[in-house]
């Protein structure tokens, strides 16, 4: 699955490293909290999170995040967008819920593996 395959599921509008929607992405991880994201993201993930803040453009940048979908039609301010297209990190807002997103997602193959325990 790519990132524009993402948009069209979600009915996303790309904000940010519109270069970049050909990436692969072979996971997800849905979270408001970046502490989760930092001990559950995987290779090749997609960020779902409704926490709006430049934290998360930063964790993003640390886990290798392929992109960062913003639900509940939360939209980053200019400071962001322009760090995650400094980045070429692609942002993008749906108006879905983080319970919807992830299932439309889920329900198309993409899946958030399983913890290592």
């Amino acid at each position: 699955m790519t990132v524009n395959d993402i948009i069209k599921i979600l009915d996303g509008t790309a904000l940010a490293g519109k270069d970049e929607l050909d990436k692969e992405v072979l996971t997800a991880c849905g979270s408001d909290m970046m502490s989760d994201v930092l001990a559950f993201a995987k290779h090749q993930c997609v960020l779902l999170t409704g926490l709006c803040n430049p934290q998360v453009i930063r964790t993003a940048e640390m886990m290798d995040i392929v992109a960062i979908i913003f639900v509940r039609g939360k939209t980053p301010d200019e400071t962001m967008i322009q760090m995650a297209d400094e980045m070429g990190l692609p942002i993008i807002t749906t108006g879905h819920r983080m319970f919807s997103s992830c299932g439309l997602l889920y329900e198309h193959g993409l899946t958030g593996g399983i913890i290592d325990g």
